[in-house]
């Protein structure tokens, strides 16, 4: 295969249209090369008036993860892990999404859809795949597999750009119920977090057919809804939601409204890329922190996996488009704002985790709110908003408690 400078993201097949067609990823050297001498000619702002995060990403923070990029850091190893798991592609309403499809040893498994959200990509639900698919390897039981299904968002990764407008969480969740679909699953569950938390709902309240059951480990609606502040942990979540928009909101504000703004940095420069990436919560902020200046990780969010997620962004150049979602979903002239209408009410059984680092950290009262179908609801001891990365064996325990009382001894897998 000849190389280029732009990465060559291959998709195996003759035909189009709705055929889903092999995948393989294959950047170009030169690609590489690039992303090295961007980040050496980096032009560096002095260092932040203060001791903490209030003013943003910290320099020091910033100019390990730039030096581990280019003296230490291997995207071959990535590429390789992501090539030894089953990838496709297939168009879904004009849009090519990318996805993984990692079927169980165990016939009876249930079928699973499962979404990131950002910045984060396929890579950080990667160290999930095998507690979901083969429990018995990890501590569980055979009646607790998935069959897998890991979609990039459009517009992230490895997936196509829109070249339209209109691809909201709706939108994106009726193209999930598609792929789906196609795979061949009749009987499927739905989970996600942050943006995947918004598609994940949009699909509890569409209940297309074939869908069980969701589960998340986000509350979206929180953003949006007059909630109850009768207790102590209701009053502790509603400052936190508050102590988010004042000084945590900054990211979400400019990809809802201007995304195309900011886009022209991402595009540019990758150490631009990582800090905009790594200013997201608190809580992941300085676990991710530690993991580059101390050496310290969290759980999986080691200085490997955070800078595999980063290079996946820079390698598919997605930085503008990506953001472009939190416009299409959030934004002012997003569906449901201009709507001004309330949300339908979900139609099928809910699942909630709430996890200890989240941006808030939500009450049972306000999961039974949002979700009057709630079947599970749990809080755990440990991670963040970055659960399944974080803590893989944890989330994917949640996920099979989640589900577990929607299993048959007879539930299909794909037919054909």
């Amino acid at each position: 295969m000849s190389r280029s400078t732009t990465p060559t993201m291959t998709a195996a097949a003759d035909t189009a249209g709705s055929a889903v067609r092999p995948f393989r990823i294959d950047v170009p050297d030169e690609a590489l090369a690039d992303l090295r001498r961007r980040i050496g000619a980096t032009r560096w702002p002095s260092r932040e008036l203060v001791a903490d995060r209030s003013q943003g990403v910290q320099l020091a923070t910033v100019q390990e993860l730039a030096r581990y990029w280019v003296d230490e850091y291997d995207w071959r190893r990535c590429e390789a892990r992501l090539n030894e798991l089953p990838q496709f592609v297939t168009e879904i309403d004009g849009v090519d999404v990318h996805f993984l499809h990692v079927r169980s040893r165990h016939e009876d498994a249930l079928p699973l859809v499962m979404t990131h959200g950002w910045p984060g990509s396929v890579v950080e639900l990667l160290e999930t795949v095998g507690p979901l698919t083969d429990p018995t390897a990890h501590g569980g039981r055979a009646e607790d597999a998935f069959h897998l299904v890991l979609p990039s968002l459009p517009g992230y990764g490895f997936s196509a750009e829109p070249t339209e407008v209109g691809w909201d969480v709706g939108r994106v969740g009726r193209a999930w119920a598609e792929l789906m679909r196609r795979l061949g699953y009749s009987r499927y569950v739905a989970q996600g977090g942050d943006v995947g938390a918004g598609v994940t709902d949009a699909m509890g309240r569409q209940a297309p057919d074939g869908l069980l059951a969701i589960h998340v480990n986000l509350l979206v609606t929180a953003l949006s809804s007059t909630l109850p502040d009768d207790t102590e942990q209701e009053r502790t979540a509603l400052e936190a939601i508050g102590t988010f928009r004042s000084s945590g909101f900054a990211y979400f504000l400019e990809q809802a409204t201007r995304p195309q703004t900011i886009g022209y940095g991402l595009l540019d420069s990758p150490v631009a890329l990582a800090a905009w990436m790594l200013d997201h919560d608190t809580d992941a902020y300085y676990k991710i922190s530690r993991a580059f200046v101390d050496g310290q990780p969290s759980g999986n969010l080691t200085r490997d996996h955070v800078l595999d997620n980063i290079t996946v962004y820079w390698l598919t150049g997605t930085g503008a488009s990506a953001a472009r979602s939190y416009w299409e979903s959030y934004g002012p002239d997003a569906p449901a704002a201009a709507a001004g209408q309330a949300p339908l009410p979900v139609a099928v059984p809910a699942g909630f985790t709430t996890f200890p680092g989240e941006i808030w950290r939500t009450p049972r009262s306000w999961a039974e709110q949002s979700y009057p179908t709630l079947s599970y609801f749990n809080e755990v001891d440990r991670g963040g908003h970055f659960a399944a990365w974080e803590e893989p064996e944890l989330f994917a325990s949640e996920v099979r408690a989640a589900f577990r009382s929607l299993r048959s001894p007879r539930t299909p897998g794909a037919r054909g």
